[in-house]
């Protein structure tokens, strides 16, 4: 049968092939592929290795030979007793390897690995010192902040312990037919008042230029040596020795 001659659709051979949709595009691209790296592979071989990659393929092929009794340095040690495979030294503790080939391949100077290393270790350690600092910054920052919690805090305790004098001066006071107290903040002021009175309230309290613990000191004095009464204890005595006798102290701190 000719080569041009039609092929004839009913012998088993043009049954038998596979005629899915899309297998002849892949089977295209499966031959290309195929193609494309048969000629990379040959492209490879074909290429003109440089002189450095040959240098290394000759250094490569060299170390990994052992040495043969051609070389002069392994000739000695032979004729001192030396074996093949056996460690060094006298009682056979040395090592059995060669020393490996360093090879430097870049063009730094000598030292320039050693320098590059110090380098970044004086990075690394600047930069666990800034962390350091930071820490410590931080830490600082939460203590001042607890320090003017407890103060703020304290302020309105003591705050509250002279109002609560006031308080306690002005019944006292009343008690004794005492219209006038003896000082302006001795008395607490009336919840309701015009805006001039709380305006000379103010320059009363400015002008008095005392802190509130002064003034806590001061009024609490005042109530002991005048009514003999404790604000702490929260009790009125008959005279200064039975307050003196019963009393803890003078302050907060001697009733805790």
């Amino acid at each position: 049968m000719e080569e041009d001659e039609e092929e004839d659709y009913m012998s088993d051979s043009f049954i038998k092939q596979d005629v899915r949709p899309g297998l002849p595009m892949v089977r295209r691209v499966k031959q290309a592929f195929q193609k494309e790296e048969k000629q990379k592979e040959a492209n490879e071989k074909n290429r003109q290795k440089s002189i450095k990659e040959e240098e290394k393929e000759r250094r490569d092929l060299v170390l990994k030979s052992a040495l043969g009794s051609e070389n002069k340095g392994f000739a000695l040690l032979q004729k001192m007793g030396y074996k093949s495979g056996q460690a060094l030294g006298k009682s056979g503790e040395g090592i059995v390897e060669p020393i490996p080939l360093n090879i430097k391949t870049g063009r730094s100077g000598l030292g320039h690995e050693e320098l590059k290393k110090r380098k970044a270790e004086e990075k690394l350690e600047n930069y666990r010192q800034k962390l350091h600092m930071k820490i410590q910054a931080n830490e600082q920052a939460a203590d001042q902040f607890r320090i003017r919690f407890k103060n703020k805090q304290e302020e309105r305790k003591m705050e509250g312990d002279l109002r609560k004098s006031q308080r306690a001066c002005q019944q006292l006071d009343t008690q004794k037919a005492i219209d006038v107290p003896k000082e302006t903040w001795y008395w607490l002021e009336p919840e309701e008042e015009d805006k001039k009175d709380e305006e000379d309230k103010e320059d009363e309290y400015t002008s008095s230029d005392l802190s509130v613990s002064e003034k806590l000191h001061i009024l609490t004095a005042y109530l002991r040596e005048e009514h003999f009464y404790c604000i702490w204890c929260g009790t009125t005595y008959e005279d200064s020795e039975d307050l003196s006798s019963n009393c803890p102290g003078d302050s907060a701190a001697d009733h805790n």
